[in-house]
């Protein structure tokens, strides 16, 4: 009797597309692509390129497979090389507008509202964000990262991080508030 595998060992096909394998590439592309391209369209509201920024991320990541050392997540990794080319297209664009006025104390305080969103809803109103309080926004509340660490990124202070998040915070819950009364009139 014969085992036959449904599935390849995901190191296996990471190590066949480190060395160009066109096939394995494939696989991992579509495999990941949903998650990715979900994670561009978080910064980028237009769909095309956010599809673009995703491509481009493939490529990056194929080109530099052989960097990856599975000692951590590989979605993990695809995912920071994915946030990395939003910024940058956002940068190269110049779509972020940063305001440097520093708000104090801001993060101690949690929003918490209580909305019946769906998905649809809620990512109009993150894409209707102004472009600096959104990759702040996305970059904390959906990747996971410190105000330090945004900092260093976008390369601003860890208090115009903190202003941006609170302005975004404030935004949204001005706007899912308004969103309520309107289906309250209803």
């Amino acid at each position: 009797m014969m085992i036959i595998s449904l599935y390849d060992n995901p190191k296996a096909i990471l190590k066949k597309a480190a060395k160009g394998n066109r096939a394995a590439q494939k696989q991992i592309y579509e495999t990941h692509a949903p998650k990715m391209l979900s994670i561009c369209r978080h910064y980028i509201r237009d769909l095309q390129f956010a599809e673009d920024v995703m491509i481009t991320g493939f490529v990056k990541a194929f080109q530099h497979l052989h960097a990856f050392r599975n000692e951590g997540s590989f979605e993990g990794w695809l995912r920071r090389i994915m946030v990395r080319e939003a910024i940058t297209f956002l940068r190269k664009n110049q779509f972020v507008v940063y305001d440097s006025e520093v708000v104090e104390n801001t993060m101690e305080e949690q929003i918490y509202q209580e909305s019946r969103l769906g998905e649809e809803e809620a990512q109009e109103l993150i894409d209707a964000l102004p472009e600096g309080y959104k990759l702040v926004f996305v970059l904390y509340a959906f990747e996971g990262y410190k105000h330090k660490d945004i900092a260093e990124l976008l390369k601003i202070s860890e208090n115009t991080s903190r202003s941006q998040l609170y302005r975004a915070r404030q935004f949204l819950q001005d706007r899912i508030h308004n969103l309520e009364i309107s289906k309250r009139a209803k």
